[in-house]
């Protein structure tokens, strides 16, 4: 009993903590890591809620589904129907939202642990790993497949590969509601985010051995485990379906759309990215980016997760295999972003969990428990030293902080959407990197530097968000820039302003 209660307070304490820094992140981080985190989940909601929205690529040829984009769609409508329908309340509400979620997918680190034979102890210190790491901080608010599809994951994973689980699925009604609850969290997760059939075909892999295992005493005999194995087939495809179903409702008329629209966007990212090889026109990176951008970005964990995987290896050889595929596939492919490998780092940590479990004497185990919880907590405190360079994020810019990138631009936004003479924006960078119209949520063009003309001197702008010191009557300031009227203006209509994002 002693021992459950140290572990309970070594798991909730870091999820505490770090479900406060997720928080208070969700609320004063309005920077952009990467465009995705407007452009595949908030704009198209905020299209699809409030009517208008600058509309990237995928959301018109049908690349994406709308998986993603519809979660944040319920939470936009959700703050509407409670009055919380301007950008100043929504904004952090789904982001705390994507911050909670990276909280339960901390804890369900935890529950993987322990269902691949961690102790107690030691699955609570490698939780800490997701609860408090400095990378994990920094993407856990943003809207991204990556943090919404890592919850299910580690979820599904800890089901199906408890080996009780699967052991009774076939005589035990629980065990077998249990198998197909895990089934079903990994095809929501491929529904999120496609590059999650790789855990499907890892697990199913994996169940298909221990399916010729020997009987013992989680295990029914062989026959019973192969219906297990089926339950978990036919629900996997259940979920296929789904994510043709919800293509052919939504893209049945896209450009080049065949079989009534059918998995189009997974033909059409596939093709894009594997046949096409178009991605890597956002840059490639060579296959020990992802190794290194670990240790550049958190050294201590790295360490910890190194040995600690290596040590865990034998004992939990399932998924340490699920874990390498993912790992490795994605370290194969030319084009790399550190946020990719986001839903592999609680495998990675549970396996660490198993590791420090298997060392031989308590002194060594306590020794292993204290480095990782040490390792976590130094990786948070040293957090807001983090740069593009460490995460191998825009080369040229290595030393800048990766920290609220561009987030004065969108809270002068935000005072921009407040203003009611409003007919048009100027922003200084690309709209890829602003928040769009879910920043400014009102239905005036948003212009930026290489745009065919310019919107002051044409007339279709009142405001312009420009560095400091420009001649213009201020309205608002933040850090080096500064919300600008523009005198004068005659807020002439744009009949050529077009919604697709450049």
């Amino acid at each position: 009993m002693p021992q459950r209660k140290d572990a309970q307070l070594l798991l909730l304490l870091p999820l505490a903590i770090g479900l406060f820094l997720r928080l208070r992140l969700a609320v004063t981080d309005h920077g952009i890591f990467w465009p995705d985190e407007i452009y595949q989940s908030f704009e198209p909601a905020h299209a699809l809620v409030f009517g208008h929205g600058l509309i990237p690529w995928e959301f018109i040829d049908g690349a994406r589904n709308w998986a993603l984009p519809g979660l944040v769609a319920g939470l936009l409508k959700l703050c509407a129907l409670v009055g919380l329908d301007q950008p100043t309340a929504y904004v952090p509400v789904v982001k705390g939202f994507f911050a909670l979620v990276s909280v339960g997918t901390a804890l369900g680190t935890y529950r993987l642990a322990r269902a691949v034979g961690a102790d107690e102890l030691a699955a609570a210190a490698a939780a800490s790993i997701f609860s408090l790491a400095a990378p994990v901080l920094y993407f856990a608010p943003r809207a991204m497949s990556e943090n919404a599809t890592a919850l299910p994951v580690v979820w599904g994973l800890s089901l199906l590969l408890d080996r009780e689980v699967f052991g009774k699925a076939a005589t035990d009604p629980r065990a077998r509601r249990l198998l197909v609850l895990g089934a079903s969290l990994l095809g929501l997760a491929v529904l999120l985010r496609l590059q999650s059939a790789v855990f499907c075909v890892g697990v199913l892999g994996v169940l298909a051995v221990r399916s010729r295992e020997r009987a013992g005493p989680w295990m029914a005999p062989g026959p019973g485990r192969w219906l297990a194995l089926r339950d978990v087939v036919l629900t996997l495809g259940v979920w296929a379906l789904v994510f043709g179903a919800l293509d052919a409702a939504t893209w049945h008329d896209a450009p080049g759309a065949k079989a009534g629209g059918w998995f189009h966007s997974a033909v059409v990212y596939l093709r894009f990215n594997l046949i096409e090889g178009k991605a890597a026109g956002w840059g490639v990176a060579p296959w020990y980016f992802f190794l290194q951008r670990l240790w550049t970005s958190m050294p201590l964990v790295t360490a910890a997760l190194a040995v600690g995987v290596l040590v865990g290896l034998r004992r939990a050889p399932g998924l340490f295999v699920v874990g390498l595929l993912f790992f490795a596939l994605h370290s194969a492919s030319p084009h790399k972003e550190y946020r990719f490998i986001l839903p592999v780092l609680p495998v990675l940590a549970a396996l660490v969990a198993v590791g420090v479990s298997s060392l031989p004497l308590e002194r060594l185990r306590q020794g292993g428990m204290a480095f990782v919880v040490v390792a976590s907590l130094v990786s948070a405190v040293t957090a807001d030293r983090l740069t593009f360079g460490q995460l191998g994020q825009y080369p040229g810019r290595e030393s800048a902080s990766a920290w609220d990138d561009n987030g004065p631009v969108n809270r002068l936004m935000l005072v921009a959407s407040q203003q009611t003479d409003l007919c048009g924006l100027f922003t200084p960078v690309h709209p890829a990197w602003m928040g769009g119209a879910t920043y400014l949520h009102r239905r005036a063009p948003l212009y930026s530097p290489g745009w065919p003309y310019d919107c002051v001197q044409a007339g279709t702008c009142n405001y312009a968000i420009v560095p400091k010191g420009a001649n213009l009557p201020v309205v608002a300031e933040d850090k080096d820039f500064i919300l600008a009227r523009v005198p004068n203006s005659p807020c002439k209509q744009d009949p050529n302003y077009s919604w697709r994002l450049p």
